[in-house]
């Protein structure tokens, strides 16, 4: 892999020790960008290598490949006392040290944010947390799922019959895992602007339920309220992907003109023309019947011809993929979204690019995702380690190197 010195994080190095989603999403972000990630784990290594189905060898699923590219992995066993050391020598050498483990086990070790900012002023120490400490649920474990059902996420379905159900997707991990990139980004720029460092805690909880709160609070913004908590628009059971002939397509028609043009260009200008859908409020008003009526036209053409039709008029129009359409769809072939690609241990994978272009700057894989302590000894070596001291480490099972012959499970 190759080094590129313009990217905007150059020179940036990461300490992260988060395993799962959150953490490891946040710092692939920062990863892409250019930062220096080294990823510590674990002699079992992170939870996601277990958890998401098989892989070529051990520890390698793809879950966990589209996760953690652009870092490195050093395994060192934080417990004995060498092991902590070799870490905090590390985090010398870092501009941002981020973790996701309970406030208990992070002081027992030394790694809360007090002790490493007393002795790194510059350091930006983010703790991303379930629940934020300053609330009564401080300190419990949160997942994903958990959090779906405590933001009111799942229970979203149930508002038109259905039982609460989650969303197939991390959206809480992947949404909160953005969120922490953008707090260790702008700690960094104010670092840059003042040389201090800064302490974060993105707290999971509480960052999705602003998210959906300031979706769904709606009429109960206001006092009085104005109207009922909740998007009527999109809570509406026939707000989903709507049944064409031979498949289903997605319609979204906000303004005024575009439900126009959506009619005009189904044959049905008295629709069009229709009091109870020709203005937004009346929409709001009438959504079950505007969503209804939709269905009805829609169900006549087949999803190609809904596709030149509605495009035709410029009204917004996709068809509903399935994940196997979707890894088709030509527009990812276009911008080369999916890449063929070769892993040095897993052979041929797909692997997925950086969607954000940015000017002077182009994403590339410096690193492919690591195995267990892939690169401990580089960067033991970068950190004053001498080759006999690092071998007697890893002799003695404070760090774990990746060899060749090495299964990779657990231990």
């Amino acid at each position: 892999m190759t080094s590129n010195t313009s990217a905007p994080l150059a020179g940036i190095r990461i300490v992260d020790l988060t395993s799962a989603v959150v953490g490891p999403y946040a710092t692939q972000v920062l990863g892409d960008y250019g930062a220096d990630v080294i990823k510590v784990e674990e002699r079992s290594g992170d939870v996601i290598r277990w958890i998401c189905g098989r892989s070529p060898t051990p520890g390698m699923p793809g879950k966990f490949l589209h996760l953690n590219g652009n870092k490195r992995s050093l395994c060192l066993d934080l417990k004995q006392e060498e092991g902590r050391q070799a870490l905090l020598k590390l985090v010398d050498s870092a501009h941002v040290f981020l973790h996701n483990m309970r406030p208990a086990a992070l002081a027992r070790l030394g790694l809360d944010a007090e002790t490493l900012c007393k002795r790194h002023p510059t350091l930006v120490h983010a703790s991303v947390v379930g629940f934020g400490s300053k609330g009564r649920y401080a300190g419990r474990p949160a997942y994903d799922s958990i959090l779906q059902g405590g933001t009111g996420l799942a229970s979203l379905f149930a508002s038109h019959g259905a039982e609460p159900r989650y969303v197939p997707y991390v959206v809480v991990d992947r949404t909160a895992g953005l969120i922490v990139s953008n707090a260790v980004l702008a700690a960094l720029f104010a670092r840059q602007r003042d040389g201090m460092g800064r302490t974060l805690e993105i707290p999971m909880f509480e960052s999705f339920a602003a998210l959906l709160l300031s979706e769904h609070m709606y009429g109960h913004t206001f006092d009085p309220p104005t109207g009922p908590l909740g998007d009527q628009r999109l809570l509406d059971a026939n707000a989903k992907p709507v049944k064409t002939k031979d498949g289903y397509v997605c319609i979204t028609t906000n303004t005024d003109s575009q439900v126009k043009r959506l009619f005009e260009a189904l044959g049905r200008n008295d629709l069009a023309e229709d009091a109870r859908y020709s203005s937004s409020l009346a929409r709001i008003e009438h959504v079950s019947e505007f969503f209804a009526a939709r269905a009805d036209v829609v169900g006549q053409f087949s999803t190609d011809e809904l596709m030149e039709r509605l495009l035709s008029h410029d009204v917004p129009i996709m068809p509903c993929h399935t994940l196997e359409s979707l890894l088709a769809d030509p527009h990812l072939r276009d911008v080369g979204l999916i890449e063929d690609d070769t892993h040095p241990s897993q052979g041929r994978i797909k692997r997925i690019n950086v969607p954000v272009s940015m000017s002077g700057f182009e994403a590339k894989l410096r690193h492919h995702a690591p195995h267990i302590g892939e690169q401990t000894e580089e960067v033991l070596r970068e950190l004053g380690y001498s080759p006999t001291h690092i071998e007697d480490l890893i002799t003695r099972g404070i760090a774990r190197a990746h060899r060749p012959a090495d299964s990779q499970r657990p231990t």
